[in-house]
């Protein structure tokens, strides 16, 4: 099954920024861009890809003792920026990015020792994907309305392993759908 850690936003900031997103849909040249679902929308902290059904539950383990060594902190989706030359389109984060990060490389590090591949280490960039673009695109209208946004600030609690279901109908434009698989409480033991 296809995996990955993630911090979800909960329904306020989902709401919040999904109407942030009804401006942006607004904007010219916005029909050329793939916008993510809201019900989607994640902190990725480490992607594991493929792994393997025996593998799951020492990942799970792995991933209750990184939840109960952090401590819960405050978040916020806030501003925005591009990848790739305005290919993909993705909201920020604000708050205690120290303690977002440190969990990140505690998921990282529960996945690559359970034996579910990390890939390479890259410094971590906390971010929500809304849309992506199949070639370049001038992002800059997106990125003024984006640096303008602030979320509603909350305090994460959990740390979430989510399923990522690949699109089955061959439709074009679909998406993957996600599952939460496993969900552990933040417990601030050190």
């Amino acid at each position: 099954m296809r995996l990955f850690a993630a911090v979800l936003p909960p329904e306020p900031v989902v709401a919040a920024l999904a109407a942030e997103v009804t401006a942006l849909r607004g904007l010219p040249g916005a029909e050329a861009l793939r916008w993510t679902e809201p019900t989607g929308w994640h902190f990725t902290l480490a992607f594991y890809g493929e792994v393997a059904d025996d593998v799951v539950p020492d990942l799970s383990a792995r991933l209750a003792r990184a939840a109960g060594r952090t401590a819960p902190f405050a978040l916020a989706v806030r501003g925005g920026g591009q990848f790739g030359h305005g290919r993909a389109l993705w909201a920020g984060a604000d708050g205690d990015l120290a303690e977002l990060r440190r969990l990140a490389d505690r998921a990282e590090a529960a996945g690559r020792r359970a034996g579910a591949g990390t890939g390479e280490h890259r410094r971590y960039r906390p971010h929500l994907t809304l849309a992506r673009a199949r070639t370049e695109l001038d992002a800059g209208p997106y990125l003024e309305a984006l640096d303008r946004f602030a979320g509603p600030r909350w305090t994460v609690t959990d740390l979430a392993l989510v399923r990522s279901n690949p699109p089955v109908s061959g439709v074009p434009g679909e998406r993957p759908r996600y599952e939460v698989a496993g969900r552990w409480v933040l417990g601030g033991g050190g």
